[in-house]
C-alpha cells in the first residue's frame, strides 16, 4: 500500500465521515488527520464562499486510486481536492525514528 497526502475542501465539517467510509470500502485507511477549520475561499465554488479545509495522510493500493478519484468526482460532498503520493514517512513515523536514534 502506498501513502498519499490528500487535501480537500468540504462545505460541512461533519461530511468527512462519508469520505472515511469511502476509503475503508476500498480497503484503505486514514493514517493522520489535520483540520484547518473554516476558510474563506478566493472565489465561490458551487455558490459557496466558505469551506472547511482538511489534510489527511491515507494509505491505498495503487489499483484503487483511479476508482477512488472516480468516486470523488461523483460525490457532491467534496468541493475540491488534491492528492499527492507521499514519498517520505508520515510525521508520526519521523518522530518515532528520531526518538529511537536519540535513545541509541
Amino acid at each position: 500500500m502506498n501513502q498519499y497526502d490528500f487535501a480537500f475542501l468540504l462545505d460541512e465539517e461533519n461530511k468527512q465521515k462519508e469520505l472515511k467510509e469511502l476509503i475503508s470500502s476500498l480497503s484503505g485507511k486514514v493514517i493522520e488527520e489535520k483540520t484547518y477549520g473554516k476558510k474563506n475561499l478566493a472565489f465561490d465554488i458551487k455558490k459557496i464562499s466558505q469551506a472547511y479545509l482538511f489534510e489527511w495522510i491515507i494509505e491505498l493500493n495503487i489499483d484503487k486510486i483511479s476508482e477512488f478519484k472516480k468516486k470523488l468526482g461523483f460525490e457532491s460532498v467534496v468541493l475540491r481536492y488534491l492528492m499527492l503520493k507521499n514519498k517520505g514517512k508520515s510525521k508520526k513515523e519521523e518522530v518515532k525514528s528520531t526518538s529511537k536514534k536519540l535513545k541509541e
